[in-house]
């Protein structure tokens, strides 16, 4: 039996995957565990410039794969934002801060992410949550 056709199938469907597989660690890390709410909804259209930052449920913040401090994050933000300016055709205020925290995480620790991000002048931001099934909710 001639396994060449096999073979070739086989690599084909490899690159495929390949190519429609998002391996991006950045968005969906697993040490954080994003809160359940019926409102969260994914977005209608995708961000044109994120940059995502995650805060875990002991408040450690992620950014590029990297944790950071407040201080660490907020030179790594201004870093950024001076990276954007040299572009002509890019804005600042084009690009979304992209928030996944915790479901444990302090909301005075969210409030002061985003402060360090408007002192960095970054004003559109995401929050990101677990879209909850109403389905399993039992009345009681």
């Amino acid at each position: 039996m001639d396994m060449t056709p096999m073979i070739d199938v086989t690599f084909q469907l490899i690159a495929f995957f390949m190519f429609v597989l998002n391996f991006s660690e950045v968005d969906q890390d697993r040490r954080v565990n994003l809160p359940s709410s019926e409102l969260a909804k994914p977005p209608e259209v995708a961000y044109e410039q994120p940059l995502t930052i995650q805060l875990t449920a002991d408040e450690q913040i992620i950014f590029a794969g990297d944790y950071l401090s407040s201080d660490e994050l907020k030179a790594a933000l201004q870093r950024e934002a001076q990276i954007i300016k040299t572009h002509p055709e890019k804005k600042v205020e084009d690009t979304t801060i992209i928030i996944r925290a915790d479901r444990f995480a302090k909301t005075g620790k969210v409030q002061e992410i985003i402060q360090l991000c408007q002192q960095a002048e970054f004003d559109t931001f995401a929050l990101r949550g677990q879209q909850s099934d109403t389905s399993t909710l039992v009345e009681q």
